[in-house]
């Protein structure tokens, strides 16, 4: 039985490898492994499909050294002492290990020596975060490496590639693919190159060659084979940006019809990633400090989504956008943030006031860091009159509350209680020096 197209089509090279050019690209620490030999154990996360298992086959077949799989959950630890005899009669073996993050520690214990030695060069692969799902020991003995979504000129280049290639790919059927039908298939999956190009093949398989002996595959074609129907967008996908536009701008204006609407075809389209960054991004610019909890509640149910996946995903994502559609509004945050960063590019801001520079070292007091700083927990609620803005700046106001939800008003209350103080701390200076 012949395998599957996205296994036909692993790559056998470093240089055919899809995307991640900041890991295999020229001069990158991959690459530059490969081509020295100096190769060492690595983990590689990263959503599915965009490329682990391609990157640990390409490094075998640049190397020419021996390459086996194994899965840290399935297989047993006499898989992992067939592949050590083997490492030991023949010299260093790749091994591919799937789902590390679910390695027990019988087989942790039997991996570390080896990795000790070299004589296995491993290559993990997990879509969990390596830094908490990871035991510690094989993470010290291993270079972490994240793997980043393959964009869309990646995705169509590997369709192509697979469409041209006579040996592996579909090239022996002489197949023209849709454009339209090609925007499909690589927004279908989410950055899945696998399911991609078994969708692909499923389309090519079930189509019957025309006249003049091509096989066409047109939009239905696709729909079909991946169970996704096309989204309307324009030949530049304006459509796409229009609808992540049309998102953010109706839960900005409290319409959670629309909002829910706008979510619904990102969804439909297969792109969670973009529904959830564009949905993160609007917690915080559109509400703010207006309702800090629903920011959290938002990145909460992001995070659940991106741990669920599709089609799940959408019953946290629905609740976060009727949240923040129906909070008060505020982007006094963004604004603060935004006019700081413009005094900082225009070179206003390169000072610092002496009482507050660092004086945890020898030298400071001499030159006069630190000396007058007060601290203001020795003072009555906790706050003393301080100049902590660089002189040309000393009366300037980043942060403008708005009125809208109790939390910011809080804030305004508690600015306007500060400002009495210094008030009150300037009334006394003067009857002072009076």
């Amino acid at each position: 039985m012949q395998k599957p197209l996205a296994y036909r089509m692993r790559p056998t090279n470093i240089d055919e490898v899809v995307g991640q050019k900041h890991l295999v690209g020229p001069h990158k620490i991959i690459r530059r492994m490969v081509e020295s030999k100096m190769l060492s154990s690595m983990i590689l996360y990263g959503p599915p499909g965009i490329g682990k298992t391609s990157i640990a086959s390409a490094i075998a077949g640049s190397t020419k050294y021996a390459f086996r799989m194994l899965n840290a959950a399935t297989d047993t630890k006499k898989d992992l002492q067939i592949v050590a005899e083997e490492a030991k009669m023949s010299g260093t073996v790749v091994l591919m290990l799937d789902e590390i993050h679910r390695l027990d520690k019988t087989k942790q214990d039997f991996l570390l020596p080896l990795l000790e030695s070299g004589s296995i060069i491993l290559i993990g692969a997990t879509t969990e975060n390596p830094y908490i799902n990871i035991n510690p020991a094989i993470r010290s003995r291993v270079q972490i490496f994240e793997l980043k979504p393959l964009n869309s000129d990646d995705l169509k280049k590997a369709v192509k590639r697979a469409l041209n290639d006579s040996e592996n790919g579909l090239g022996k059927y002489h197949v023209k693919l849709d454009e339209n039908a090609l925007e499909l298939l690589v927004s279908s999956t989410n950055g899945d190159l696998r399911s991609i190009l078994n969708g692909l093949e499923l389309s090519v398989l079930s189509t019957k060659p025309a006249k003049d002996d091509l096989i066409h595959i047109d939009l239905q074609s696709i729909e079909e084979s991946v169970q996704r129907k096309a989204i309307s967008s324009d030949k530049d996908g304006d459509s796409h940006y229009d609808v992540m536009s049309a998102f953010q701008k109706s839960i900005r204006g409290s319409d959670p019809d629309a909002a829910i609407l706008y979510l619904a075809r990102l969804l439909e389209a297969g792109d969670l990633t973009s529904a959830i960054r564009r949905l993160m991004v609007c917690a915080y610019e559109d509400v703010g400090l207006a309702n800090p909890q629903a920011c959290a509640r938002a990145v909460q149910a992001c995070q659940v989504a991106q741990m669920v996946g599709l089609p799940e995903a959408r019953i946290p994502l629905a609740d976060a956008v009727i949240d923040l559609c129906l909070c008060p509004k505020s982007n006094s945050g963004m604004v603060a943030i935004d006019s700081a960063l413009e005094d900082v590019r225009s070179g206003k801001a390169n000072s610092i006031p002496d009482d507050i520079k660092d004086a945890h070292y020898s030298g400071a007091k001499k030159l006069g860091h630190g000396v007058e700083y007060k601290y203001p927990h020795n003072y009555p609620n906790s706050w003393v009159e301080q100049q902590y803005l660089p002189n040309n700046l000393r009366n300037r106001h980043y942060y403008q509350p708005n009125n809208t939800g109790k939390y910011e008003q809080a804030l305004n209350l508690r600015i306007q209680q500060i400002q009495s103080w210094k008030k009150n701390s300037k009334r006394s200076q003067n009857n002072y020096d009076n």
